[in-house]
């Protein structure tokens, strides 16, 4: 079987997007993601450090936000899923979000961990970015919340951060979401997906 890996910021919307659409074409495929958590902002600094600037810019460009909006709006209703643009958002470090999505992963829940927190951020505006906030969804979705604390703040957890984000940027990723087929085969963004499932398609008949 195809390998797939999904390098993920729960800090995108577009990757809210995609988060929910690849898994029912990998369902259907038979094919298991590898999830890669990482830190898109570390991304951006490595290699495209001129996108903060730009961003700005797209901020004060009231018919181009319009659009940004209508356009992530006619994707969520698409995958099915409420996106709300939330006040903090620029505001917010994703830092703790991603290394609890690591712990997560630890004990085989990342999938439930990183849904929830999708889902709070862009879907109910709830800025869940804190240590707290994190040891709510750990604890909704039945993992131990002293543990998941600790094991929060550990060494290793925060090097795997930094590793899956420098091995993202050396295989060539600007952002998130990315996604490899098989090692090297790279797709950018939660619109590749249709593209993404074809050739997965074609490597499952082989």
């Amino acid at each position: 079987m195809p390998q797939l890996e999904f390098f993920f910021d729960c800090s995108s919307p577009w990757t809210y997007l995609g988060f929910v659409g690849i898994q029912p074409i990998a369902k259907r495929l038979g094919i298991e993601i590898q999830w890669r958590p990482i830190l898109v902002g570390g991304v951006f600094n490595a290699v495209n450090p001129e996108l903060y600037a730009a961003r700005e810019k797209i901020f004060q460009n009231e018919q181009r936000i319009a659009h940004m909006m209508k356009d992530l709006s006619d994707w969520a209703d698409y995958r099915g899923i409420s996106i709300i643009w939330p006040g903090f958002h620029l505001q917010v470090t994703a830092v703790q979000m991603m290394r609890a999505c690591l712990v997560a992963q630890e004990q085989g829940r990342v999938v439930e961990f990183a849904a929830l927190v999708f889902e709070h951020y862009w879907s109910k505006e709830q800025d869940i970015s804190s240590v707290g906030s994190l040891r709510a969804v750990a604890e909704a979705i039945g993992l131990d919340g002293d543990g998941f604390v600790e094991r929060l703040q550990s060494p290793d957890i925060k090097a795997q951060l930094r590793n899956n984000t420098e091995d993202l940027v050396a295989r060539g990723g600007y952002g998130s979401p990315t996604l490899f087929i098989n090692g090297d085969d790279m797709y950018f963004g939660n619109d590749r997906l249709p593209i993404i499932e074809r050739k997965l398609q074609q490597l499952v008949a082989a």
